[in-house]
Parts: structure tokens; C-alpha cells; sequence
């Protein structure tokens, strides 16, 4: 069975929302950040995102090519699960609407390789109380965003769930990768 990945950025002070704002580190990077994400998305055929995510997602990469990241999320199998986006214009895309859990269980029981979701919102949240989160990679940022709304927070009530770290990579940057996974996740 396909697992499915979230990887989220997230600030010491909680806060998920518009990382792209967030502000950048004036160290030199040691191109170990690019290489797991590189990693992370080739070992995925698909990505899963909720309708928030998507129009940020689509104008950020449908505008990038020639680099291999760029050219495989754009030529990947994206889902986005949504009430309100009709007709999307980024390739591959297809939207999910009605019962959005009952078709990514069908996604997940489909050979293939895993699917990668990426941030963290009410369709992560569905999927943790529906047991459909297998891995979780937290990108933690140095830095406080000291400003954030509720609905900016990675916190929301939510089922309790016990995560095993699985591995951890220190960046030159400060950011500290964590890598949880559920017990019951094949490893």
C-alpha cells in the first residue's frame, strides 16, 4: 500500500502559513534542503494538497521548468481536494469533491509509488482522524513569525496520535528536519 507524506514548514512559534513570506537565513545553504525535497518528491508519483494550498502551489511551479524538481511536480499526478476549484489549470490536476477520504483510500490501496501532501490544513487534519497519515516531516524554522491567527497555527483539535521520530537532520541553515512516522506505518 502507498503511504502518504506530509511535509510541513512550521516556525518555532507554530505558525504554517505562507512560508514563502517567511524570512530567509543569510547562510550559505549546503544543498542538503533541495536534496531531501528532491528526494522526497521522486520517490512520490502524486501530491495531495487541499484547495487553500493549491493556487499558491500552481502559480509558484506551473511558472518553473528546467530543473528537475520543477519539471517532476509539474508532470506529476497532483489531487486537489476542494468544493470550490472547478476547473484547474495546472497539469495532471484532478479535483476531489464529495467524500474526499473514501477516494484517497482508493488512491493509497492503487500500486504505486507513495503520495506527498504538502502543509498542513483541514484536509491534513481529516486525514490524521481518518489514520491516512502514514509519515510526517516537520521543517522547523529558526525563527519565530510572532504574528498568526488561529487558522495560521499548525494546532487545531484534533484526535490524539502517537508519532515515532524516525529521523532528524540538522541543517546548516538552522532548519531541523524531523521525521515522524505512525507505528503502524510500513516501514
Amino acid at each position: 500500500m502507498r503511504r502518504i507524506i506530509n511535509s510541513t514548514y512550521i516556525s518555532l512559534d507554530g505558525v504554517i502559513q505562507d512560508p514563502q513570506d517567511w524570512p530567509r537565513t543569510n547562510v550559505p545553504s549546503d544543498g542538503v534542503f533541495g536534496t531531501v525535497q528532491t528526494e522526497l518528491l521522486f520517490a512520490c508519483d502524486a501530491v495531495l494538497m487541499g484547495g487553500a494550498t493549491y493556487p499558491s502551489m500552481a502559480a509558484a511551479w506551473m511558472a518553473r521548468s528546467g530543473d528537475p524538481y520543477s519539471d517532476r511536480i509539474n508532470s506529476m499526478t497532483k489531487y486537489v481536494v476542494s468544493n470550490t476549484v472547478r476547473d484547474p489549470e495546472w497539469a495532471n490536476t484532478t479535483v476531489i469533491g464529495g467524500d474526499a477520504i473514501a477516494r484517497i483510500r482508493e488512491l493509497k490501496a492503487q500500486p504505486g509509488q507513495d503520495i506527498v501532501q504538502y502543509g498542513f490544513g483541514a484536509v491534513s487534519y481529516a486525514l490524521l482522524e481518518a489514520g491516512l497519515i502514514d509519515e510526517l516531516r516537520l521543517w522547523v524554522h529558526p525563527f519565530f513569525v510572532g504574528a498568526a491567527t488561529s487558522e495560521d497555527l499548525m494546532f487545531r483539535p484534533s484526535v490524539t496520535t502517537q508519532w515515532e521520530l524516525v529521523g532528524t537532520i540538522a541543517l546548516n541553515s538552522g532548519i531541523v528536519l524531523l521525521t515522524y512516522r505512525t507505528p503502524t506505518a510500513d516501514k
